[in-house]
């Protein structure tokens, strides 16, 4: 790992900026003590990185459980007995993981990863120019169309209008500036630009400008829009802001259904992140979704151990970590330890930090994964494509992360049904002299339960006085279903003067009396052609 530290430094650096205001923001909408945000930063950092056989991924609190989180607090007496979940979650992702529930990941449609890509891009920027502009109402990390506040994505930016806040501003477009300069200019002018990140310059300078402006009546920055993470009197406070979980309510079945929400739905959160993650990574990286799952297992474990939220791979974070130039795991160990350094040494210097510059580094992260040719490329692919990522952006955005990729995924399935209908089978009329219509049926390659209405359609529009040749010599695999229907269609055929010429690589046969008997098969298994 260590043989791109001078590129996995920089990033971790970009990242740690990133998940700080994150973890805090996710942590106050999911109704969580502040630190415990921050424990699920480190640990998804330093744990589940090392662990993680994600080379650019990063982990940590996930906005997607904001909302089970605050529930279950509620219906479960408490943060300590919702930490029991916590573990227990953790404890079924290792299962999951033992039982290789990992090959689900590589079954999501590329389609619907675009547009979560591209939808969470768009939601990133209309979430972020609020903050920008210094209207803080809702937590950073929130991704909900309905805010906290009672305001919805756009209301909020209508509102911003009317409650801007000058320091908040101008420190903003300055950060904005630099990183822009930094990112199309200066990193190509020499190496110094590349390993001291533009982030982290316009971080420094939004802390110089709270300093000078302090007191001043017009371009001050008020606490309310800075980052605000608790301050220990002692090693004594320090350590009262872990809690730890009460295995008193493990008699509790809310405790389990709530363990198992939690392991399902971070679990598939994590697998569409390392698909989306691995698309994006320019030197196309595999990550092993069984062991990700182990990992982030073992993380969820620790963090309900200790006082922390449940912990997915989360997209925005490792996008910064790519799009910084994040090489190896190297990068999200060391955003973890940055975390727990600095809220342990400098929390008085990072709640100097104006949220507006830290929104200036989001927006930059945000265009990134939404950049407009994207839209343009994926319509140029047609509608099966187009349909299932328009689908997933819209539902991200007027709804939540879950919410719009199971839309998406939805979408791709009746696609998915549909070329499956249409491409069961090659249907060529050859000949229609003598009275005797010919007629030749290729079935494709695999056929499923999928094409039954397909054929079923084809076969019973035959015209009567057919002769029909149905060919399987390309078929590997045949479903009983189909089976079945052949061996109707067989009976129905004698009605109708419908010869059948059966072309397999198992024989020829004229009109046979049992497809069943033909391919010596049993009714209730499927048949292997290959």
């Amino acid at each position: 790992m260590l043989k791109y530290i001078k590129s996995d430094l920089p990033a971790s650096i970009v990242v740690f900026f990133v998940a700080l205001p994150l973890c805090l923001g996710i942590a106050l909408a999911s109704g969580a003590p502040l630190f415990s945000g921050v424990i699920a930063g480190i640990i998804g950092g330093i744990v589940v990185g090392a662990l993680s056989g994600s080379k650019v991924g990063v982990s940590g609190p996930a906005a997607g459980l904001a909302a089970i989180v605050l529930t279950a607090i509620g219906s479960l007496g408490g943060y300590e007995n919702f930490l029991v979940a916590v573990v227990l979650g953790g404890a079924i992702q290792l299962l999951f993981g033992v039982l290789k529930a990992g090959i689900i990941g590589y079954y999501f449609p590329s389609s619907v990863i675009k547009g979560m890509l591209t939808g969470i891009g768009i939601i990133i920027i209309l979430k972020q120019i609020p903050h920008f502009f210094g209207y803080d109402t809702e937590p950073e990390g929130a991704d909900s169309f309905i805010e906290m506040s009672g305001e919805n994505t756009f209301s909020a930016i209508l509102n911003m209008f009317n409650n801007i806040t000058i320091g908040s501003m101008i420190i903003g477009i300055i950060g904005l500036g630099i990183i822009l300069l930094w990112d199309k200019v200066l990193s190509k002018k020499a190496k110094f630009f590349q390993v001291i990140q533009g982030p982290l310059v316009a971080v420094v300078i939004g802390i110089a400008y709270f300093a000078v402006t302090s007191g001043m009546e017009t371009f001050a920055i008020l606490p309310k829009h800075l980052v605000s993470v608790p301050i220990p009197e002692d090693a004594t406070s320090f350590f009262n802001q872990f809690s730890f979980p009460n295995f008193g309510a493990i008699t509790n079945p809310e405790v389990w259904i709530t363990a198992f929400t939690i392991a399902l739905v971070a679990s598939l959160e994590t697998l569409l992140c390392v698909e989306a993650t691995d698309k994006i990574d320019p030197h196309k990286n595999v990550t092993p979704t069984n062991r990700e799952l182990l990992a982030q297992g073992t993380g969820n474990i620790l963090s309900g151990l200790v006082g922390g939220l449940p912990i997915t791979q989360v997209i925005v974070r490792s996008s910064a970590n790519i799009q910084s130039g994040g090489r190896t795991k190297l990068s999200a160990i060391i955003h973890g330890f940055l975390l727990l350094i600095s809220v342990i040494i400098i929390p008085t210097l990072l709640n100097m930090i104006p949220l507006s510059v830290l929104a200036a580094i989001l927006l930059v992260v945000g265009f990134k994964l939404a950049k407009p040719s994207l839209f343009k490329k994926m319509f140029a692919l047609g509608w099966k494509q187009s349909v299932p990522f328009t689908v997933t952006v819209v539902g991200i955005v007027f709804t939540d992360l879950l919410v719009g990729i199971s839309l998406g995924l939805l979408v791709g399935i009746i696609v998915i049904l549909l070329k499956s209908y249409q491409n069961s089978h090659f249907l060529h009329i050859e000949d229609k002299s003598n009275g005797k219509h010919k007629i030749k049926m290729t079935l494709a390659e695999e056929v499923t339960f999928f094409n039954k209405g397909a054929i079923l359609k084809e076969l019973y529009s035959l015209p009567r006085d057919t002769y029909l040749e149905l060919n399987l010599m390309k078929t590997r695999y045949l479903d009983n279903d189909i089976i079945e229907i052949l061996d109707d269609f067989a009976f129905k055929a004698k009605e109708r003067n419908i010869d059948i010429k059966l072309v397999s690589k198992r024989g020829v046969v004229e009109n046979p009396e049992s497809f069943f008997e033909f391919f010596r098969h049993r009714p209730k298994s499927s048949l292997s052609l290959s």
